[in-house]
């Protein structure tokens, strides 16, 4: 790192880096980063670490700007970025969510295994590479009217369900039973609701994908079970999408709304794109409902995708999905701002959490844990890329004590997709992949080379991080033999 950063750091433990607040005057509390010392010159490149200190501006904010150990480069907070805000005098901001509101993952499991999956492999991926609409623009299958598009933003993955894409039970192993409360459809305008209405069961561009993966080690044997994973070579299916254009234009809209906020409540920022108002105010208050429609659309959508998953696998091995084991383990959103309760110094406070890249991770016990895991934590989904493997991990009371909930959520971009494409070919990429076994298939070639596994960190030293942290611990790593992407 630069020695501007080296002189702002202090090393907590092995894991832990702090950001004095005398760094930039007008910080409202210290910054702190999850890495090992290994990663440190890697964060320090993309200058990730001054959007920590950056958010620590945001007026409200409690405890410390945090990042996790897949931090990088985004709009307004770095990806990877958490924070909290009192309810009672802090702000929102779009940019602690993202564009992409409610980009999440979801983890189906099987009764089949590799030996089970191999010999059809590619003919699985030719099947749902058709009956999935993935890439930039694509159009679904659902063909929404404006009314059932309102439905759709109140009811989220509930919706989907009623309409026969699932069953009633994936509704308790979804964040929030896949429904954010408060969504108000007279929040979103025209035009985003237009963008929406043909993208409903679609994966969409970028690092978006679907993966039939083995289950290649597993850490924690109870944890596992209870999650539905007996052994090594167990076939899982990893769900990553979100609200695609739909979300994008809410928080396109909504960062206009915050920029004139900002001069209404006379809120001074290091970046115009930290842009917020007071959460009880009412450019506040409908951003969130808006912001939940997008996020209700988001959990619709990975429903869809999942019930056309099980189709395709029903029909190629001619079982039912009930007969394969095609149970949803969990559903997890990475890209939110949510109002919770946490105790802060020892009194319960009610608190806007924004988490931009990072994972809800609650621990054994905590109320919003479904039923089948109270006594093991909320699975943890945390996605690779294309080429290596992906982790289960499950909450943990540290992360309840310290970052709000919060822990990683994927590998990291370490390269931009432009630099990607000048440094990687198509060709290079396809035949690694085929080294490895791995059958693909892409919507475009150049998402293959924008999303090749040097353009991320490795996901195994992300979560070794947050393990040793202590604010998740590793359930189960799987390696990917099917994908498709847009």
């Amino acid at each position: 790192m630069t020695s501007r950063w080296n002189d702002s750091l202090k090393r907590i433990d092995n894991f832990r880096w702090e950001i004095d607040m005398d760094f930039k005057p007008g910080m409202r509390v210290p910054g702190l980063i999850y890495a090992d010392e290994n990663m440190l010159n890697q964060i320090g490149e993309d200058k990730s670490p001054e959007q920590v200190a950056n958010v620590a501006f945001l007026p409200g904010i409690i405890g410390k700007s945090m990042a996790m150990p897949d931090i990088h480069w985004g709009y307004g907070f770095p990806i990877g970025g958490v924070a909290a805000t009192r309810v009672s005098d802090g702000v929102v901001s779009p940019g602690g969510v993202g564009f992409d509101i409610n980009c999440g993952v979801r983890l189906v499991a099987s009764n089949l295994t590799e030996k089970d999956i191999k010999p059809k492999i590619e003919d699985i991926i030719a099947q749902l590479f058709v009956n999935i609409p993935s890439g930039v623009g694509s159009e679904g299958r659902i063909r929404l009217k404006g009314n059932q598009l309102n439905k759709v933003l109140r009811n989220g993955a509930r919706w989907a369900v009623e309409e026969g894409f699932g069953d009633k039970e994936d509704l308790d192993f979804i964040e929030d039973n896949g429904c954010l409360k408060g969504a108000d459809p007279e929040q979103v305008s025209e035009k985003a609701k237009k963008r929406g209405l043909p993208q409903l069961g679609t994966l969409g561009s970028g690092n978006h994908f679907l993966e039939i993966q083995v289950v290649d080690e597993i850490y924690e044997q109870a944890a596992a079970r209870a999650f539905g994973v007996e052994q090594t070579g167990q076939i899982l299916i990893l769900i990553h999408t979100g609200s695609r254009g739909f979300g994008y234009q809410v928080c396109d809209d909504y960062l206009k709304t915050m920029g004139m906020a900002v001069k209404k409540y006379d809120i001074e920022l290091p970046d115009r794109q930290l842009a917020c108002a007071p959460v009880r105010s009412p450019e506040g208050q409908a951003y969130l409902a808006a912001m939940a429609c997008a996020a209700n659309y988001a959990w619709a959508n990975r429903q869809c995708i999942t019930h056309w998953t099980r189709q395709t696998l029903s029909n190629i091995f001619g079982q039912s999905p009930r007969e394969l084991g095609l149970r949803l383990i969990y559903d997890v959103a990475h890209n939110i701002a949510k109002i919770e309760e946490h105790k802060v110094d020892g009194k319960k406070l009610s608190v806007c959490v924004h988490r931009k890249g990072a994972t809800r991770a609650f621990p054994a016990g905590h109320t919003d844990v479904p039923n089948a895991y109270k006594g093991i934590g909320q699975p943890v989904l945390i996605p690779g890329d294309m080429g290596r493997y992906s982790y289960v991990a499950v909450g943990t009371e540290c992360a309840m004590e310290e970052t709000f909930g919060s822990t990683c959520h994927g590998a990291g971009r370490i390269r931009s997709r432009s630099a990607a494409k000048r440094e990687f070919s198509a060709s290079d990429i396809t035949d690694k992949l085929h080294a490895k076994g791995i059958v693909f298939k892409v919507a475009n070639r150049a998402s293959l080379v924008e999303e090749a596994s040097a353009a991320y960190k490795d996901v195994a030293e992300v979560v070794n991080v947050a393990d040793g942290a202590g604010i998740s611990r590793k359930v189960l790593k799987a390696r990917p033999i099917g994908v498709i992407k847009g």
